[in-house]
This record gives structure tokens, sequence and C-alpha cells, in this order.
């Protein structure tokens, strides 16, 4: 994939100051920030790339070394950008903060914390597994708040200063030599106490929702599959990403079919004629019924195998295979006709077995 030049990105002049390439990322960053722009994945792409761009240029040793080289002769030097919106707000926590009032660490120095992921159980049925399907499921999570924009005071007033820390979030006690440090017990942390709370979300900063997702289940997932859903897991701190929501599959028994691996399994009852002289049956398949030709002198147990007819492969192309395990029916009823002529069978059957035969345990050692 061929990168865009950085200068083009950031829409600035190949001679533009460090206060023009600063000035061009905050409008960039602002305009594609992943929490103004929510399921955008061109925004999302948009935003990495503004962020590699700035990184590089933003650097006299990285930009001078871009001029001479190019993309090139970064990658040499070691420079890969960001992998991933951790990576960014990590790297431009003092930059977010000047931005946006807030970044990777709050105003006095507290760590922001990127959302928690969530976990969603969903039952599905065996052919739905198979084939795959579309479906809506519905979450309850926490978002912020719109009111207040997740800062939990009402009118746009501003948290103050716990007086217990002085702002410091931990609060210090000397034992003899020793200084140990714990959590302020007034404000929990922040650093900050809420002293007129915003009245839709009581001065927590978030409110309980009930969400509809759409959910595209792949075929051939199985019992402990998990699909991730980017971005739909709790809101993080303001200016910090959201978690994800994982999706755990479960997969109903089949009456029918068994599956082990890619592999589908089914059990057909033929009767006792049809495996001695062969004919043709109907099986079941994933995709309805079928046809299997059975040969001659077919034992009770035996398999047939029908490549391509099992599970979709979720990790690659094609599929796992039918096996068809065959047995033969014996019949609770008889009519006269058939007692007849099974004896005459028997009769038959009996004439010509031999004890001078070596017996099935011989032959099966």
């Amino acid at each position: 994939m061929t990168k865009r030049d950085y200068y083009e990105i950031l829409q600035v002049a190949k001679n533009a100051s460090p206060e023009e390439i600063k000035k061009a990322y905050r409008k960039l960053a602002l305009e594609h920030h992943p929490d103004r722009n929510k399921g955008n994945k061109e925004s999302e792409e948009k935003f990495k790339e503004a962020a590699e761009a700035y990184e590089v240029l933003s650097d006299s040793e990285k930009r001078q070394l871009y001029d001479r080289f190019g993309h090139s002769g970064l990658q040499q030097s070691g420079f890969r950008g960001f992998r991933d919106f951790d990576d960014i707000f990590s790297s431009f926590g003092d930059i977010f903060e000047e931005f946006f009032g807030f970044g990777s660490r709050g105003a006095r120095g507290h760590a922001v914390r990127r959302g928690a992921d969530l976990r969603y159980e969903l039952v599905i049925s065996f052919m739905d597994a198979a084939t795959g399907k579309e479906t809506e499921i519905d979450v309850s999570r926490h978002e912020l708040c719109n009111e207040c924009g997740g800062i939990g005071t009402r009118d746009g007033a501003q948290p103050s200063v716990c007086s217990t820390c002085g702002g410091r979030g931990t609060v210090t006690r000397s034992q003899g030599f020793f200084s140990i440090s714990t959590t302020c017990p007034k404000c929990q942390g922040s650093g900050t106490i809420i002293t007129d709370p915003c009245k839709n979300c009581r001065g927590v900063g978030r409110v309980l929702i009930s969400k509809k997702l759409s959910l595209r289940v792949p075929p051939g997932v199985d019992t402990g599959s998990r699909l991730r859903l980017q971005g739909e897991g709790e809101p993080g701190d303001p200016g910090a990403p959201p978690g994800d929501l994982y999706v755990f599959i479960r997969v109903e028994q089949h009456d029918t079919f068994r599956r082990e691996g890619d592999d589908v399994f089914v059990a057909v009852p033929i009767t006792y004629s049809l495996a001695a002289l062969g004919g043709r049956i109907e099986i079941p398949t994933l995709e309805g019924q079928d046809h299997l030709d059975i040969p001659q002198g077919t034992q009770s147990g035996q398999d047939f195998r029908i490549p391509g007819k099992g599970i979709s492969h979720i990790r690659g192309r094609g599929r796992g295979d039918l096996i068809v395990i065959v047995y033969i029916q014996t019949p609770n009823k008889l009519s006269k006709e058939q007692e007849e002529l099974i004896r005459r069978l028997a009769e038959i059957e009996g004439s010509q077995v031999s004890p001078k035969k070596r017996g099935f345990f011989s032959r099966n050692k």
C-alpha cells in the first residue's frame, strides 16, 4: 500500500513552520476524533494518518530524514507509525490536553482510562452456525452524558479541586522511615469534587442505555468462537477511546447432525437387503436432501465421506466433509411373507457356514 505524502495529509507547505504544522494537525484531529465519528472507518483512518504525519513533521530529526529519503528512509530508521488509538493517545497526551482540555492524562496528571470491554453471550442454532446469519443484539451499556459531556457538572461548571488531596488523587501517610501513598478516600482518586452535579447523570458523567447492534455471524463459528465489535464497549474517560464488545458464541446441538471440527456426521438407517445387494438411498445434508450410492456388501457402521459438504472453514476457504454412517436397522415386526423369506435365507446361510473357516476374531487380529 502506497503511503500519502505527510505534507499533503496535513495540507501544509514543505517549508511550513512548527506552529503551522501543529495548527493543521489540530484541525484534522478535531474533525476526525473517534469520539465524534463513532463507527466511521474513513474518519478513523484519517485520524491515524494525520497523527502519523504530525509525529514525523513535528520532530526535527524525523522531518529532516523524511525530506531527504521519504517513507523508505523512515522505515530503515525503525519508524513504524502507530498501531492503534491507544498508541496515539499515549504519545500525544499533552497535545490532546491542549486541544480539548483533556487527553491521555487529565489536567492534574491523572491517567485517563480507555473504556472497559463488554461481554455478550449469543446462543444460535446448529444450522445458523453452519450457514451464518445476520442478527440484531440488545446491549446494555453506558454512554457519556449528552448534557454535561461526561464531566458530571451542571451547565458547564468545572469540578472543584479536592481539598483532601489537593488534586493529586492520592494521600500520603508516613510510618517511621516509610511513606505510603493511597487513593484519596474523598475524591476516589479523581483529584476533583463535583459540588454542582448534572441533573441528567447525577454527577456520574454517564447514563445507562440499551442499544441495538447489527451483527454478522460468519459461517463456521462454533461454541467458544468470539466476535469483536470495536468501539462498542463502555466509554472511556473524555478523550480516551471506548472499549470493545466481545460476542461469545454458543451453538445448540442438532437432532440429526453432529460436528467434529469442520466435518459433519450423520447416521442413516438401511435395510439388510439394501446392505447386501447395494442401491441408492436418500440422505440429509446441510443444504437439504441428497442421494448416496451404497455398494453391495456394506457393513453396519460403515462410513462414507462426501467431500465439501461439511462446515465452512472460518479462517480460510473451503469446507469440511459430510461423513454418512450407515447402520442396519432390524425390523421389529415382520409380515408373514417377510418371515418366510428370512427363514429361507437363514437356511441357505446356515448351509454355507463352515466351522473350518477362520473365525471373526482371527480375521480381525
